[in-house]
């Protein structure tokens, strides 16, 4: 719980400061959003979770999925960020809520599938998070991991080599995975983009 509580903190006083700017330094990225989004293969009338949403750039992708009679939410722990999302218009694409992704308020198999950019690799127990998305997702729904960039160019872009202990190797991600009730169906670890595909067991 204290772990929780410091990381959830932690990532607050990271991204408060950022919030203003945030959608302006990455607007470039939308396209690829979309892009990831489609590999999803949302229905219509479906139910969505953005997690992590940040401010919103997957919900308008998100929400031409499932249509108008779908459900697309997106949940963020800091409040800043989606008061971003909501300077951008994106509350009419989706409900927004603070939370903690790693205990959600939503009852078991509420949505069909889980959109996170950005987020797993920054999780104190990525395998408690993967279990308690799980937990919310019925059965053969998706859960898609991204990000902009690939693993290598992230790690350079910050200075350091590419640990063998990343928890989105390839190899670390899908025992975890497989654990918390998820199987891992595509993975792609590009220059331009991270994706990982699961399927809810």
């Amino acid at each position: 719980m204290v772990a929780e509580r410091s990381e959830r903190t932690a990532a607050r006083a990271f991204f408060t400061p950022r919030a203003d700017a945030w959608e302006a330094r990455f607007a470039a990225d939308g396209p690829r959003y979309a892009e990831a989004v489609a590999r999803m293969d949302l229905r219509r009338g479906q139910t969505v979770l953005d997690l992590g949403c940040g401010s919103g750039r997957a919900l308008p992708a998100l929400r031409a999925q499932v249509g108008d009679d779908g459900t697309v939410l997106g949940m963020d722990v800091t409040t800043a960020m989606l008061k971003a999302a909501v300077r951008e218009g994106r509350e009419r694409q989706a409900g927004l809520l603070v939370a903690d992704c790693s205990q959600l308020p939503l009852p078991e198999g509420a949505v069909d599938g889980i959109f996170s950019a950005g987020l797993l690799d920054h999780l104190p127990d990525p395998a408690a998070a993967v279990r308690e998305w799980a937990r919310v997702t019925g059965p053969g729904g998706i859960l898609l991991l991204f990000h902009p960039s690939g693993r290598a160019e992230r790690a350079a872009r910050h200075g350091r080599p590419l640990s063998p202990d990343d928890p989105l190797g390839e190899p670390n991600l899908w025992p975890v995975l497989e654990a918390g009730g998820w199987r891992l169906d595509c993975y792609e670890d590009a220059d331009e983009h991270f994706l990982a595909r699961a399927v809810r067991i």
